[in-house]
């Protein structure tokens, strides 16, 4: 199956930033989220680093300060800010620094920034408002980039995957996502979020950049972060165990292990004036 945003079935009826249920169920199992969930590639961070003026950075949604630790470690100074309570006091207890609110309706008291950035989050952010409060808080010349995860398995694995969903959940999201090419379906976002960029004002061109990299998941780690993703996040227990138990199989059947083939795409604008 490939890795896309809960939304992105057929013709979904709202845009993403209105399914805001969706996006605060993650934090049900932070822990878990925070586990199991894949970081980003270091070649991702640099350009983003070397691109903005300065250190100061800002993660909107920020969750379990997954993205905000790879920039702390390259000397980053981070601030998150995150919709979910039980996201930010994870970050927290990592050491992170977080506020909790919506990043349209959070007050930044002045402060400002050289990046802004968003890793897996920004369809859940009003793509206009959204690119307006980054332009906002943007130092001049500093960068808002806005990145996402397209992951997807070998051809023989992605078809078992998605045998599992449709015999499982045949009318679920996921039964529906399985015949769907993750790099499109992000692209589709990286779309939206360069159309929002441009239409707030305040931004050079938005660029799109792309990174790929691939990642070995054991039956195990993978089983662990299935039930952290958008289509299984509210999906009841019973049909969630049976899914599990398939997918645990179909791995099984591949020798216990599988590649995840991911391609990490952003969209990057420079703040002028």
């Amino acid at each position: 199956m490939p890795t896309l945003p809960p939304e992105r079935g057929p013709h979904p009826a709202r845009s993403s930033h209105e399914n805001r249920q969706v996006a605060e169920s993650f934090g049900a199992d932070a822990a878990r989220y925070d586990r199991a969930r894949p970081s980003y590639p270091a070649a991702l961070v640099d350009r983003i680093v070397t691109a903005a003026p300065g250190r100061d950075v800002l993660d909107v949604g920020c969750g379990t300060g997954i993205v905000a630790r790879q920039f702390a470690a390259v000397g980053c100074q981070v601030l998150g800010v995150d919709v979910d309570a039980r996201m930010a006091d994870l970050a927290r207890r990592r050491g992170l620094d977080v506020e909790v609110a919506a990043f349209e309706a959070w007050e930044p008291a002045g402060r400002a920034f050289d990046a802004v950035v968003s890793g897996q989050t920004w369809h859940w952010v009003d793509p206009v408002a959204g690119a307006a409060k980054a332009a906002q808080v943007l130092r001049p010349g500093g960068l808002l980039a806005l990145f996402w995860n397209a992951g997807r398995p070998a051809p023989a694995v992605a078809d078992a995957f998605a045998e599992v969903y449709r015999r499982v959940t045949p009318d679920s999201l996921a039964a529906r996502q399985s015949a769907m090419s993750a790099v499109d379906g992000y692209s589709a976002l990286c779309a939206e979020a360069a159309e929002g960029i441009g239409k707030a004002n305040g931004f050079a061109a938005a660029e799109h950049w792309r990174f790929d990299w691939e990642r070995a998941y054991t039956r195990d780690e993978w089983l662990d972060q299935l039930p952290t993703q958008g289509a299984f996040t509210r999906l009841p227990k019973p049909e969630l165990e049976d899914v599990l138990a398939g997918v645990g199989a179909a791995i099984d059947a591949a020798g216990g292990s599988f590649t995840m083939h991911y391609a990490t795409l952003a969209v990057a604008a420079k703040r002028t004036g």
